[in-house]
């Protein structure tokens, strides 16, 4: 896989090795050989431990940290799918709040570009609705100037386009956006502290109505709606496509730096994701948007109403707009991977990399201009792309390695199976769900 994606180098094809004797070795760094070049010296004291063992050998060039890695990973996670939560939570009611071979490395490499380009032209549609509004609500341009040319939302989302995130996106390397990244997540935990004061000031003083504590299943349109709510969730968290260029562009890689690298943004995502739809739901109830940021139009029945609005509005606009070339880097570099396979590396080809991101970005601007509200493009996404990513291909991938050295225990090849069940009729359901819906509109 000739890309910024390094593909680890394995001595058997079927991940079996013929020699019964085979075992690992401490790698050669300089020359990128996992086992010395004269076999005949080995020594038991060279012999590692699998989990020591890095995933990508050779010669490696300075990177980022572990929190310069956890601002991607974790701007990867939070982006417009937060804005989908409370959205959710309106639905759920506030309890239920390369191992499979190259046709499947396709297919995975297809649920990328699709998921990724999704989400993108969400990031757009979401900007478009805060600064120029929509038909129910007023964008932040209507309401200091009033209307005009200058509050056209095509018009808008074009300047934002060219002015902001071509810049960004122009960046070759994942590690360069993590100054970026970290500022993103700031601005995503400035939304959910204002939300959440505001959500507590009028819980206080008695001006929010009790939420529905659990699911409404009186309709079969209401039980769609809930299958469909699944996997608006599960895409909210889908985050697997950086992971790897992430982790190549560590300083000293390891799988133990990369599973703290992981936990760590889960706990960050839980966290600001469950506060963020229970904050949102609670303010507005069953008035909540599928963009619950265009309900911060309106007087929120509190001091400095206006000013706290304009703070959760811009405020998130400028966290989208940090949040897109991260999400971009993995699109771009999987188109040129499905496309260009065999070329040299899109980091060594200025040319090739600014082609690809001009038309990707032309490509996402149409998107966004035709898609009517993100709710719509969460359902698609969700239901498949994301829950392939997410849990379709991982689970798969640990069952077809579970027969390499000590493989999967009991309960890990069980939860496996689950998952992968799991995964599969929650996009049945979503489908099902967002066919239906859709006819009925």
């Amino acid at each position: 896989m000739d890309s910024n994606y390094s593909k680890l180098q394995v001595k058997d094809g079927n991940f079996q090795s013929k020699d019964p004797s085979f075992r690992l070795y401490s790698p050669d760094h300089d020359n990128g050989y996992v086992n010395p070049r004269n076999g005949d010296d080995l020594d038991v004291e060279d012999v590692i431990d699998l989990d020591d063992l890095p995933f990508i050998f050779g010669e490696r060039k300075s990177g980022s940290g572990i929190y310069g890695a956890v601002f991607n990973l974790t701007t990867s996670v939070i982006g417009a799918g937060l804005m989908a939560l409370p959205a959710t939570m309106k639905v759920l009611g506030l309890i239920l709040g390369a191992a499979l071979g190259r046709t499947a490395r396709t297919l995975s490499e297809i649920c990328i570009i699709i998921n990724n380009a999704g989400v993108l032209v969400v990031y757009l549609i979401i900007i478009g609705d805060v600064m120029s509004g929509s038909l129910r609500h007023m964008g932040v341009l209507d309401q200091w100037w009033g209307h005009g040319f200058w509050d056209h939302r095509k018009l808008v989302i074009l300047v934002v386009l060219v002015l902001f995130l071509a810049p960004l996106c122009a960046l070759d390397k994942i590690d360069s956006l993590s100054t970026t990244s970290a500022a993103s997540v700031a601005l995503a935990v400035v939304y959910v502290v204002v939300a959440f004061i505001i959500a507590a000031i009028k819980l206080a003083e008695g001006k929010i109505e009790p939420p529905r504590m659990s699911p409404d299943f009186g309709s079969w349109s209401a039980i769609l709606d809930f299958l469909v709510v699944i996997p608006i969730m599960s895409n909210a968290y889908v985050c697997h496509f950086n992971v790897q260029p992430i982790y190549n562009e560590l300083q000293e890689p390891s799988p133990h730096k990369m599973y703290r690298i992981g936990r760590i943004t889960t706990i960050i995502c839980v966290l600001i994701y469950a506060s963020t739809a229970i904050a949102g739901y609670l303010l507005f109830g069953k008035d909540t948007e599928s963009d619950v940021l265009t309900n911060f139009d309106k007087d929120l029945g509190i001091r400095f109403s206006t000013a706290l609005n304009y703070i959760v509005r811009i405020g998130y606009v400028l966290h989208l707009i940090l949040v897109f070339p991260v999400v971009h880097f993995s699109l771009r570099q999987t188109v040129d991977t499905l496309i260009f396979e065999g070329l040299n590396p899109l980091s060594e080809s200025r040319k090739r990399c600014l082609v690809l991101t001009f038309v990707i970005l032309c490509l996402i601007y149409l998107g966004s201009t035709t898609i009517p509200n993100i709710w719509t493009a969460f359902k698609f996404t969700g239901a498949t792309t994301a829950v392939s990513l997410g849990f379709t291909f991982p689970s798969l991938i640990a069952l077809r390695l579970s027969k390499v050295g000590s493989g999967l225990s009991q309960v890990e090849r069980y939860l496996s199976w689950v998952m992968l069940t799991l995964a599969i009729i929650v996009s049945i359901a979503g489908v099902i769900g967002n066919i239906y819906t859709f006819q009925s509109n």
